[in-house]
């Protein structure tokens, strides 16, 4: 995206305009920020429809009042760099829709027992759809480097090791995959960090802030300790954490609902941009407020 131009030096503005701009402009750079999961949630196909959602709501903006002309220089180098690479990002769109097709073909990820969705498939099956899947599906578009690419690992892949893949669809109670063990060996990692002290956990890291130890033997023991704390002490911590969980909370709501989030920030520039317009506005001299009437 470039480097962002600053505000220009002189001018006062209202800080909400402010927040709202630096606001958008995160946005903007969380996009290109997106962690691939591997192999179903790809960072950059996310970050792309996110942009493609902040564009989106950029075209909200209404009037040429200057106040908005940071939001229509974003909006302008937005469009720019969606227009660059939808070609790629349309490919890989196409490469994880092929994807689907391969993990529908697989039923993977494989459903509850005794859902609807619960169908006995062997090995033969789901070897015929994976070869006429490598055999009908053909590259599309006029960029097809990921298409290409994952078509090519695939039949690679299926020719040397899937009669390997398919003994789980032959022997009852032999899973798809080792995401229980590979979370049995997280779960037993992440405690002897604990007992041992070497490296802090997730949890730890993500809530340590708002931990408290109380040694008690009994209940009432602890609630006499616990109001010892003042009140005015209490309220004032829980709101530097509130407001420390604000950007965590923003970017969290972008990546649920991003046409919404970028949508009620524009409202919000929009508004305080009317509010200005009203408080520039010059008075009008009365004896022009009685001939007018």
């Amino acid at each position: 995206m470039g480097i962002f131009p600053p505000p220009s030096p002189g001018i006062p503005r209202d800080p909400l305009l402010i927040w709202v701009e630096t606001k958008v402009r995160q946005a903007i750079r969380d996009s290109v920020n997106h962690r691939s999961r591997k192999p179903y949630a790809w960072g950059g196909l996310s970050g792309y429809e996110q942009l493609e959602a902040i564009a989106q709501g950029l075209d909200q903006i209404q009037g040429t009042n200057p106040e908005n002309n940071y939001l229509h220089w974003l909006q302008t180098r937005v469009a720019k760099v969606l227009a660059r690479n939808r070609n790629a990002a349309d490919d890989m769109e196409r490469a994880h829709q092929v994807l689907s097709q391969i993990a529908g073909c697989l039923h993977y990820p494989p459903p509850k027992p005794g859902s609807q969705l619960d169908l006995k498939v062997d090995s033969q099956q789901v070897a015929q759809k994976i070869s006429a899947l490598i055999q009908e599906t053909k590259p599309d578009g006029k960029i097809k480097r990921a298409q290409s690419r994952l078509l090519k690992a695939l039949k690679k892949r299926w020719e040397l090791f899937g009669e390997e893949l398919l003994f789980c669809y032959d022997i009852p109670g032999l899973p798809q995959d080792n995401l229980k063990l590979e979370s049995l060996f997280g779960h037993m990692r992440c405690h002897q960090r604990r007992i041992s002290g070497r490296k802090s956990t997730r949890e730890l890291q993500d809530f340590g802030q708002v931990q408290l130890f109380f040694t008690a033997s009994s209940h009432q023991e602890l609630l006499e300790q616990i109001q010892v704390i003042p009140h005015e002490a209490y309220l004032f911590h829980r709101s530097r954490l509130a407001e420390a969980e604000l950007p965590r909370q923003f970017i969290q709501r972008l990546h649920h609902d991003p046409v919404a989030t970028i949508s009620t920030l524009i409202h919000y520039h929009d508004v305080c941009c009317q509010n200005l317009i009203r408080l520039k506005a010059p008075a009008i001299p009365r004896e022009q407020a009685l001939h007018t009437l």
